[in-house]
């Protein structure tokens, strides 16, 4: 029988690291009967934080799934990380979800990747729900959040309930729209807690902010907004319906407050998932795309009647075998059905389906529109690949995937880990779209790239404990990029007569730098028909695949822009393949004489620091060719935002912490390429040169 999807919620959880999510989730688990006793996250025995080397760090990695109930409406939750090296797993979660639960610490606010994972929530237009956590802390200020929220993200919180009482002496909060007071006792269990007035001392405070909210939801009904302002009070079911309007729409987000460690608070942000974030049915459809990734005009519509389409978002190896978890948009699925992976054209049929429970599961039979499950064994899936109906094949919208700006060469210790470790890192590069592999053709290493030190750090010890390869770690590498300058307008004849037929091909073209973020860019010019048509792919082919070694260092090129204006060909001899071998000639000919340079990638770096050793961190990242960008003043400290190359940057945090007595946290995240100064361009290609002369010994 299909299941009513009004009463499904697909919801992520989604925080900076420390924020507390984890520790959020948890209680969700215990107050819906999932689990009967909670885990915590500083013994390293929290329920969705499985890994090993989650539990040791206190910090989430994988971002894992769970089904529990609550008031009779079932909640599909994903706990993500909030490391900005695993934004990756918050892109693809939110991607797949329909709301979410955006989780702040009292006491350190909108903290930087925050900021990253609000904004990659904007662009998935996930509605969301604020919970300010931590409450109980010292420092922690509720209003102080709801201003940086305001400020900082550009956000507009609606607060539905204000909190009783500061750090130690939080006792809980009152509920805005009710003007009802949740008052909870020491046991620390959240089922402890009374019903009462609001205290006496709060109930200015509690009238001014309930009119605001009013205000503010009465403002998504026009017949209800004329009421309002001719008197009438509109009734807490009309209220809440507004809400859940404007929610939806993200002309706001309802802000809760409480302590998840404490147990204080989560009720009513459960309820308030159920009241005010969006059903599957009430949320845009995803977009339907063609094969190349442009959209068709047409829609997944969530209904359990259409054809079935879902998509794979994540791929995750156990003990079992490979997991692959998948969102359902629309139709229904049984086991031992076949369906179509449209990015791989070929059909696979479903063996065992689970309901996941972090990493327990329940074996299931069939799924519908709205569910997100996981199923065993499929052959050929990745991240991002469509599942839909053979009878109906379709292409939702694609996940795009961050560039790796960092590299490190890795080989096994002994011979027999080799074939161990290429099966590992298979496994691996399924799993995470942003960590990628490859081989030098040269040395025969094994190059491990990935989005930061952590990232790679934490994937070398999976190969070692998971997987139980010993593995040799070369020095990080950063992943330098080459540009031009100059315009260059040149020309180019290849011309090779041996027995029978030989190969002839004229290209007079011009080389000119493109715009920042363009790549690579093609143009033909010509006139006449002095190069046919049917040649300029096999020009384009050439020059593109030879931007992947620049001629100084020999690191791919960026933002070159080519353009044939003329050129001419012969009857017999040219071919495709002399026009291919032209354009290869041309841009050896050409791309010295253009000014070529080195550029670095340069990290948006963000800094919490006391307040006593701002001088400090400040004069180190100048000492790192940082450029100071703000500084933000806390009640805790400051946060010091700067551009750093990121070659400047490996080992950072182990100064951070001794330059702030171990009270530094940072994070960075990929932001441009620069042009590398003269002296590190120097050093780079020297040693570059140093590398290729000690291969080729």
């Amino acid at each position: 029988m299909a299941a009513d999807l009004s009463l499904y919620r697909n919801i992520g959880i989604f925080a900076h690291v420390d924020a507390g999510k984890t520790t959020t989730t948890e209680r969700i688990l215990k107050l819906t009967g999932k689990i009967h006793r909670t885990g915590e996250v500083h013994d390293g025995a929290a329920t969705t934080d499985f890994m090993e080397q989650e539990q040791e760090r206190g910090i989430t990695i994988q971002s894992a799934a769970t089904t529990c109930f609550w008031n009779d409406h079932r909640l599909n939750i994903i706990d993500t990380p909030g490391h900005v090296d695993f934004t990756v797993e918050v892109y693809r979660s939110l991607k797949v979800l329909d709301g979410g639960v955006g989780v702040f610490c009292g006491s350190g606010g909108v903290e930087p990747q925050s900021e990253t994972n609000w904004r990659y929530a904007n662009e998935s237009e996930v509605a969301r729900l604020i919970f300010v956590n931590k409450l109980d802390r010292l420092g922690a200020d509720f209003y102080r959040v709801v201003d940086q929220v305001r400020d900082v993200l550009a956000a507009n919180p609606l607060v539905m309930t204000l909190p009783i009482g500061r750090e130690d002496d939080f006792v809980g909060v009152v509920d805005v729209l009710t003007k009802k007071a949740y008052i909870w006792d020491d046991s620390g269990q959240p089922e402890n807690y009374e019903v009462t007035d609001v205290p006496a001392d709060m109930v200015d405070d509690v009238d001014a902010y309930h009119e605001q909210l009013i205000e503010t939801a009465v403002e998504q009904d026009d017949d209800l907004m004329m009421a309002y302002m001719e008197g009438e009070q509109p009734s807490i079911e009309d209220v809440k319906r507004c809400i859940r309007e404007g929610t939806r729409k993200l002309d706001f987000f309802p802000t809760f407050c409480g302590s998840a460690f404490k147990n204080k608070g989560i009720q009513l942000v459960l309820d308030a998932v159920v009241d005010y974030l969006p059903s599957p049915t009430e949320v845009d459809p995803q977009d339907l795309t063609d094969e190349e990734g442009n959209p068709t005009g047409k829609v997944a519509t969530v209904s359990v009647d259409e054809p079935f389409r879902a998509l794979a978002f994540k791929i995750m190896d156990d003990r079992f075998g490979a997991l692959t978890f998948i969102r359902v948009y629309s139709g229904k699925l049984k086991k031992g059905d076949t369906i179509l992976n449209s990015a791989t054209g070929k059909t696979e049929r479903i063996g065992r389906m689970v309901e996941m429970h972090a990493n327990e599961r329940n074996e299931i039979d069939s799924v519908q529109a709205g569910d997100i499950f996981a199923c065993i064994g499929m052959k050929n899936v990745q991240t991002g690949h469509t599942l839909c109906s053979v009878d109906n094949p379709c292409t939702l919208e694609a996940m795009v995937f961050p560039e790796p700006v960092i590299s490190i060469a890795v080989a096994p210790k002994d011979k027999g880990g080799s074939e161990k470790m290429g099966i590992a890192i298979g496994k691996m590069i399924a799993e995470d779209p942003s960590f990628r592999v490859e081989t030098d053709e040269d040395s025969g290493e094994t190059i491990l790239k990935g989005m930061g030190e952590l990232h790679l750090d934490i994937k070398i010890d999976i190969l070692k404990r998971t997987y139980g390869v010993e593995l040799v770690v070369g020095q990080p590498q950063v992943a330098y990029r080459e540009t031009i300058t100059q315009a260059v307008e040149d020309s180019y004849t290849h011309k090779k007569q041996s027995g029978g037929s030989g190969q002839y091909g004229k290209i007079d073209y011009r080389i000119r730098p493109g715009e920042v973020g363009s790549g690579f860019t093609f143009k033909s010019t010509v006139v006449g028909g002095n190069v046919p048509k049917e040649f300029f792919p096999a020009i384009e082919k050439g020059f593109e695949n030879m931007m992947a070694e620049g001629p100084l260092a020999r690191f791919p090129v960026l933002d070159v822009e080519v353009e044939l204006y003329d050129g001419s060909y012969h009857a017999v001899d040219s071919s495709a393949i002399a026009f291919e071998l032209a354009a290869r000639g041309a841009y050896r000919q050409s791309m010295s004489k253009a000014g070529p340079q080195l550029i670095e990638p340069i990290m948006k770096v963000d800094v919490f620091t006391p307040e006593d050793h701002v001088g400090d961190v400040i004069g180190d990242l100048n000492r790192r060719r940082g450029m100071i960008k703000d500084q933000m003043p806390s009640s805790t400290g400051v946060r010091v935002k700067a551009d750093v190359p990121l070659s400047e940057m490996f080992g950072y945090i182990g100064h951070l912490r001794t330059m702030t007595s171990g009270r530094g946290q940072f994070s960075m995240e990929f932001s441009h390429y620069l042009p590398c100064p003269a002296a590190v361009s120097a050093k780079v290609i020297e040693e570059a040169k140093a590398r290729r002369e000690a291969k080729n010994k």
